[in-house]
């Protein structure tokens, strides 16, 4: 029995010696951080490959030590994939690939490719950007629901010169290819692979089950224009005479006669010797002459009581116009701002002079955002100048009832993954045209979000879910950032076909410190140079600002 159970465990750790290193069998090796209500995050490392050390399909042609990769085939259900590193400051150069194996079906996905994300991120010299959380990572790929996942990290190659100054030129596969001197004889040159980032690692996003929101707190209604706040109900002045319930005619009141003692009046001076004093002087109690509204005979409309009788020219109230001010108010609609907010909006709004509607905005409660993971508090700009308009290079393969688990996938990517204070931009758009809200701290507000690196200050992102730079943006999706460029914008005052000018924090396009003009709607890559919002909805940025004009009446 004895030699049946070593020989049992020389097989078994013979096995596993003979696994791939980057092989994850079991999602316990997993390092996994995990919320009630808003899904997980698994981070698995990307680990050195030698050439065929993982399966064909995982290991790149022309692959050697220098590349990572993993094989996760069993892992718990992710729907969105992201590599990151830990400085955010380091830079990838490199080629990521991922492979994914859908939920049911069983199928792997082709290769497809993970972009940089290096331009879309906290301002260089801001907290957010220089916190220990802060983390380097490609753009997240929506994938759907999966449970099998491959990746691979391919270095650049660059040529090394030989003895003579000569160097050979890699292939497409980053092998080298020996040139040809002058005698025609190769070139021994040599090719080196790109130094990567420390700490690769895969993050898989479970975007979770958002929890119901707040009854009418999913969204925020549209408005006109020019909102109208809920009218505040007027203070009810304090009473100085009796409420009349019934009118008396003044030949009804008998004229008392007159007695030999004063009556004195709120002024102090005596009547006529002789007055008899009223019913209602001074034992408090009203006379028929203040019921009537009309003074009594031989008597000053005051008394020694203190309360004047009403002045018989004014005019009595309306029945109807008491009942209309001190009646019940409509509670305001739940979906909107409270009035404090909705009046500040309002004043904003009216000083501009072109303003537009606000369109229907989806909130954080309405879209599943789970607050507890983000930082509190919020940090604002003093105005916002310009709008940068982005795609998140997520992939186009969402249906629009995915969409608020997408906001999900790339809000916990942004906290958790890559350590920023919250979602980046202010604001998304799907490819129905729907409108969500982003960064917290008030749709209204100049909310400094983490999306345009150096221009963050005074301006605000607006991401379309997608990829578009082959792909034509859906009609749906353009018209809403023209609704709202055009709402937001005029909040501050701005023409949506004007420019203005930002001042750089520092980038690859322009020096920090730099004054830059830029377009009222600009795209990212006019402040970064970057390939983003993607070529085919650039060449819409045209259309917008003009939509947006009509829509503040310009």
């Amino acid at each position: 029995m004895r030699a049946y159970l070593a020989s049992s465990i020389g097989v078994a750790c013979t096995a596993a010696l003979a696994l791939p290193l980057a092989l994850y069998p079991d999602p316990a090796h997993a390092r996994t951080e995990r919320a009630a209500t808003s899904g997980s995050t698994q981070s698995l490392p990307l680990l050195p490959l030698a050439s065929g050390g993982l399966d064909r399909g995982v290991a790149a042609p022309g692959g050697d030590t220098g590349d990572r990769g993993v094989a996760a085939p069993d892992v718990r259900p992710f729907s969105l994939v992201g590599v990151v590193w830990d400085r955010p400051s380091a830079d990838l150069r490199a080629r990521v690939q991922v492979r994914t194996r859908a939920v049911g079906s069983g199928e792997w996905s082709p290769w497809r490719e993970l972009l940089p994300y290096e331009d879309e991120a906290p301002d260089p010299d801001s907290p957010e950007r220089r916190s220990a959380r802060a983390h380097g990572g490609t753009a997240p790929l929506w994938v759907g629901d999966s449970d099998g996942v491959q990746a691979r990290v391919r270095a650049e190659r660059t040529a090394t010169p030989d003895a003579d100054g000569r160097a050979a030129t890699p292939d497409a596969d980053g092998r080298a290819v020996a040139d040809e001197g002058a005698d025609g004889r190769a070139v021994a040159g040599g090719v080196r692979a790109a130094a990567l980032p420390a700490g690769l690692r895969l993050e898989l996003v479970d975007p979770g089950e958002a929890p119901a929101p707040p009854p009418g707190r999913g969204a925020l209604r549209a408005l006109p224009a020019h909102p109208v706040p809920p009218r505040p109900v007027p203070p009810r002045p304090a009473r100085t005479h009796p409420v009349p319930t019934r009118p008396a005619p003044p030949q009804s009141v008998p004229t008392r006669p007159a007695r030999t003692h004063p009556v004195l009046t709120p002024g102090g001076a005596g009547a006529a010797a002789g007055a008899k004093p009223s019913a209602g002087s001074s034992s408090g109690k009203p006379s028929a002459g203040s019921l009537s509204g009309k003074p009594s005979a031989g008597l000053p409309s005051g008394s020694s009581s203190g309360k004047p009788s009403p002045d018989p020219s004014s005019p009595r109230p309306s029945p109807s116009k008491t009942t209309a001010t001190a009646g019940p108010l409509p509670s305001p609609d739940p979906s909107t701002q409270p009035p404090s907010a909705l009046g500040a909006e309002v004043t904003k709004a009216s000083a501009a002079g072109h303003t537009a509607p606000r369109p229907r905005i989806i909130t954080r409660a309405g879209w599943g955002a789970d607050e507890k993971i983000r930082e509190k508090g919020h940090v604002y700009s003093k105005t916002v100048k310009v709008a940068f308009i982005h795609h998140t290079v997520t992939g186009n393969k969402y249906s629009c009832s995915q969409a608020p688990s997408v906001v999900r996938s790339i809000y916990r990517y942004h906290v958790k993954s890559l350590g920023w204070r919250d979602y980046g931009y202010n604001f998304t758009i799907d490819k129905c045209g729907k409108i969500y809200e982003g960064r917290s701290g008030g749709v209204a507000k100049a909310v400094r979000g983490a999306h345009t690196l150096g221009f963050n200050t005074n301006s605000m992102g607006v991401a379309v879910l997608g990829t578009f730079s082959s792909k034509k943006p859906p009609a749906k999706a353009v018209k809403a950032i023209a609704k709202l460029t055009a709402w937001k914008l005029g909040l501050f005052k701005r023409n949506p076909r004007g420019t203005t000018h930002l001042v750089s924090g520092g980038g690859n396009k322009y020096k920090k410190g730099a004054s830059v003009k830029l377009h009222v709607i600009a795209g990212h890559r006019d402040g970064f140079a970057t390939e983003c919002p993607g070529k085919r909805l650039y060449k819409k940025l045209g259309s917008v600002r003009k939509t947006a004009a009509r829509l503040q009446g310009r």
